[in-house]
């Protein structure tokens, strides 16, 4: 006997009802990317020193105390002043069994004359405590590292210009060509170092952003317009990564807010490049393609004979 068709209907209704439901999509796999040679040590590769400071007595961000490591080249001649290369999140930075292992990296490129002899210096955000955690991380968080990051003024740049730069010269001079000067950072620390050439592109003029915060945490999302809209670009050569499975949330879409600075600069005709990944909001993808992004940023720049 035949169901009427109405029961056929409320039948097969029930069984969708019931049954597990299967996405049509499979779950988004992070890809993890390999190390080459130039991230590795090498015997006949002279090392560089590091060494760790405290800043205590900032006048831009007052109650903050802070770690920061000063990287100086086997080849640094202090009657040649060197190129400088500054840091955000710098103890991410400086680790050489982390993701980005800077120094090892600077060592390989500074002997092959990849890049210049260069100054690294590695700023860690500020924490408002009366002493430092025991060990540089991101826990516990630095509690002024949005405020120092994300905000688009010109104080972060006043700080590093007035007094951790100048403290650091005071044993090692680096150059004063802005062309010799390049800015670094992981997500709010990336568009903290695209900030910092924005308003003073006097003092730096190369940026490399790692998976950088250019969303609406204290209003970074406006940098493509605010690119677009100027009449010609500022002097800054900018060098972008990112990954297709970075954070999606509140703040905004990361991988569309990388994908809308790379399209506003190439409208703005910059001199820029931006690498695409699928990875997601680490420094893999980034410290994997760190000796690359150098020779890039650095390919056309030559120290003063």
């Amino acid at each position: 006997m035949r169901l009427p068709w109405i029961c056929v209907a409320i039948a097969l209704s029930f069984v969708a009802s019931t049954a597990p439901v299967v996405s049509s999509e499979e779950p988004a796999v992070e890809t993890r990317y390999e190390y080459g040679v130039d991230s590795e040590r090498h015997e006949e590769v002279p090392r560089g020193a590091v060494s760790e400071h405290v800043w205590t007595n900032s006048k831009v961000f007052p109650g903050t105390i802070r770690r920061y490591w000063v990287y100086v080249p086997a080849q640094y001649d202090p009657q040649r002043p060197a190129a400088l290369m500054v840091f955000q999140d710098g103890h991410a930075y400086i680790r050489e069994r982390g993701e980005f292992r800077t120094p090892i990296v600077f060592d390989n490129l500074i002997h092959r004359g990849d890049m210049p002899v260069t100054i690294g210096v590695f700023v860690d955000p500020g924490h408002k405590k009366p002493e430092l955690p025991e060990r540089p991380g991101w826990e516990p968080k630095p509690e002024n590292r949005s405020f120092e990051y994300d905000t688009l003024s010109g104080d972060y740049a006043h700080f590093l210009l007035t007094e951790i730069l100048p403290e650091v010269a005071k044993s090692h001079p680096f150059t004063d060509d802005p062309q010799g000067r390049a800015i670094a950072g992981i997500s709010s620390g990336g568009i903290c170092a695209f900030t910092v050439a924005w308003q003073r592109p006097d003092q730096f003029r190369k940026v490399l952003s790692h998976v950088g915060s250019f969303v609406n945490i204290r209003g970074g999302d406006a940098y493509p317009s605010m690119i677009r809209k100027e009449p010609k670009p500022r002097p800054i050569r900018v060098f972008l990564q990112d990954g297709a499975n970075d954070l999606d949330n509140e703040h905004g879409n990361w991988w569309l807010g990388n994908q809308q600075m790379a399209a506003a600069l190439k409208f703005r005709d910059y001199d820029y490049k931006f690498e695409t990944g699928e990875g997601g909001h680490n420094g893999n993808h980034g410290g994997a393609i760190l000796p690359d992004s150098l020779r890039w940023l650095w390919r056309d720049y030559k120290l003063p004979q």
